[in-house]
């Protein structure tokens, strides 16, 4: 295999990883922007009381 062909085929996988990589990124801001939505809806939710202790009787 020619120089040349080992080049274009190096940096065509370089770009490949790097468009995973950006497109991996846009999905971990995405998720990190639906927990802040959720938990932020759960702050307001109408009966905030609910939920906070677990009654226990065995």
């Amino acid at each position: 295999m020619d120089i040349s062909k080992l080049s274009i085929l190096m940096n065509q996988s370089q770009l490949k990883q790097q468009a995973s990589i950006s497109v991996m990124k846009k999905t971990i801001d995405q998720a990190e922007i639906q927990s802040e939505q959720m938990i932020k809806m759960l702050q307001q939710s109408v009966q905030p009381y609910l939920g906070g202790s677990i009654d226990v009787k065995a």
